[in-house]
């Protein structure tokens, strides 16, 4: 049960999963909190997690209000970083003001700060990570995995696939980010502070920095040199000290986990 000053939060983190972007906003929202570990069955979520969400993915979250014995079960990423900004928020970076002064409650009131964080919270599951997802699955043909004497096959279609639909897409989508930053008045995509939009964006830029150069033909030296603010944002998401924290706390928990998606 929670007490009455505060409430109960508790993280279903599966190990290569987006939940570590959840136990980051958690370290930054500096709010207790218990953490339940999940290891992969056969590259899936295992049957437990079912028992947390009918859907059987991660991360899930269950928040106890404080004087309640019944937990709300939050599941979906967007949906959990909004719900947990909005709540548990307060003195921190993580939610930018969302009013400009004078203005509150009414139609274009918002500030852009505030915006930029609500739309990247759709947009990184709605546009980015389908992407990524979609070039794992796809890389995997060309793996060891795949018989020899069909792996040229599959190697010639997915290689198909990526320079027509992957590779356009990618290239977008970087060079969206890319003006993101540029625009933002920081080091960050909603300014200069870390928002927990940049938390919730973090794991599938990480997963995938060292991958974008195999989605085909890139001009010139690379996306690297392509898109310099997009790599260097990466390069600040994984150095910075509540990234490196949030891994430390996995590691404690259960060192034999991994963090990223696997090769």
């Amino acid at each position: 049960m929670a007490s009455e000053e505060q409430a109960m939060i508790k993280l279903y983190w599966l190990e290569q999963s987006r939940a570590q972007n959840i136990l980051w906003l958690l370290e930054e929202l500096k709010v207790p909190y218990e953490l339940e570990t999940f290891h992969r069955v056969n590259l899936l979520a295992p049957p437990e997690l079912k028992k947390i969400h009918p859907l059987g993915k991660s991360p899930v979250i269950s928040v106890t209000p404080p004087g309640s014995t019944e937990p709300i079960v939050i599941a979906e990423s967007g949906f959990i970083t909004q719900y947990l900004s909005e709540h548990f928020g307060q003195g921190t970076t993580m939610m930018p003001k969302r009013w400009k002064d004078g203005q509150e409650g009414k139609v274009g009131g918002e500030t852009e700060q505030w915006l930029r964080w609500q739309y990247i919270l759709h947009y990184v599951e709605g546009s980015l990570m389908p992407m990524l997802i979609m070039a794992m699955v796809l890389g995997a043909l060309k793996g060891p995995k795949v018989p020899f004497f069909i792996r040229p096959i599959t190697s010639m279609v997915v290689n198909q696939i990526f320079d027509r639909m992957l590779l356009p897409n990618a290239k977008a989508q970087l060079g969206f980010l890319e003006q993101q930053l540029e625009t933002s008045g920081g080091d960050y995509l909603c300014g200069s502070d870390l928002t927990s939009a940049d938390v919730l964006l973090s794991f599938g830029l990480l997963a995938a920095k060292d991958k974008f150069e195999t989605f085909g033909s890139w001009e010139g030296e690379g996306p690297k040199a392509l898109f310099p603010k997009v790599f260097a944002y990466i390069d600040r998401l994984e150095s910075h000290p509540g990234y490196q924290r949030s891994i430390q706390k996995v590691k404690e928990i259960d060192s034999s986990m991994g963090i990223m998606f696997p090769a």
